[in-house]
């Protein structure tokens, strides 16, 4: 059995790990710690509360205390770091949450591992680290990085403490970094999901700037099953690039939304553009591919439909979100 600590659990792509690698195995004792903040929803992880090898833990990750008694208690061998802040014109509005997050809390759990020593620690990442493209080639593992908002600056230097304490304590770690997901759970602030919900109600979609932005887009179980080899599998000190090579302007995704919900186009309303808004990104996912024998398994034609309408068909547990129940609940339940 390995005890493995997750980091950010109850968010939407830590949650459809836990829920994706749960159901496929049953040699992995999971801790999941989250703080529940807006984004955090335990609805999200319904298939996996009530298994044995599961455990979830409210909590802060810059809680050093904590991270020192989970590790003592449930004998912790490996990490899996999702926890971040991670809307980009939140971190706009204001950057301090993200750098105590991203940066302070990865520092307090990349501490507590090394104590502990760790087998693995896998540090989840962004294409945004990057910065931006432009109309040619591909993000690798050799770019430089050159984040442009206080979002991806904020990861970027959780990566560059991960890769310290390889180089300096070698501490065992990966780091992956994936393109824009997508799917099941997706909190409704960003693109996909806003979308979706606005269309349903025949509200306006606000799109930034002429829609030209290009993202390349990865369905989140895609995802979950890259991480779960490179958690596995990948080399210790390398970074592995996720994406499935699906690069589309944000306008086409919306077009696309209304088109399949049978609403008019006029509902698109053009709005003023991000501050400093990344104009592309594309990653060249050929390392994890040919050294660990990744591929994408899911067309974006099927899995954007299979999104849509999930969302469809999950309307309660977005609504509840909108009107923020979700959250004062766990408020309430956890105020102690």
């Amino acid at each position: 059995m390995k005890n493995i600590l997750i980091t950010g659990g109850a968010g939407f792509i830590g949650s459809n790990f836990i829920n994706y690698i749960l159901d496929k195995r049953d040699d992995y004792n999971i801790v999941n710690i989250d703080k529940l903040t807006y984004a955090g929803n335990l609805e999200n992880l319904i298939p996996s509360q009530n298994k044995k090898n599961y455990k979830f833990i409210h909590g802060d990750i810059i809680n050093t205390e904590l991270i020192n008694y989970l590790f003592e208690k449930y004998e912790l061998q490996y990490v899996i770091n999702f926890a971040a802040e991670s809307h980009v014109d939140r971190s706009i509005l204001s950057s301090k949450e993200f750098v105590v997050t991203n940066v302070l809390g990865t520092n307090c759990i990349l501490d507590v591992a090394r104590k502990y020593k760790v087998k693995k620690f896998l540090q989840v990442s962004t294409d945004e680290v990057y910065g931006s493209l432009g109309k040619d080639g591909l993000f690798t593992e050799k770019t430089p990085l050159s984040p442009n908002s206080p979002y991806s600056s904020s990861k970027a230097s959780a990566d560059m403490l991960a890769i310290a304490n390889y180089h300096t304590y070698e501490l065992p770690m990966v780091i992956t970094r994936c393109s824009n997901n997508y799917g099941p759970y997706q909190f409704p602030e960003k693109l996909i999901p806003l979308m979706i919900i606005n269309s349903i109600h025949d509200k306006k979609l606000p799109v930034y700037g002429n829609g030209k932005n290009v993202r390349d887009w990865i369905f989140v179980t895609d995802h979950c099953q890259a991480i779960e080899l490179a958690f596995e599998k990948g080399i210790n000190g390398e970074v592995y690039n996720v994406g499935a090579s699906t690069e589309m302007e944000n306008i086409e995704i919306v077009k696309l939304i209304l088109n399949y919900l049978k609403k008019s186009e006029s509902l698109i309303e053009y709005v003023t553009d991000r501050l400093g808004h990344d104009r592309r990104y594309a990653i060249d996912s050929s390392k994890i591919s040919n050294t660990l024998g990744w591929e994408p398994k899911y067309s974006f034609e099927d899995a954007i439909i299979k999104t849509i309408d999930w969302y469809l068909s999950n309307k309660d547990w977005w609504n509840r979100i909108i009107t923020g129940e979700y959250l004062q609940y766990y408020q309430k339940q956890y105020k102690n």
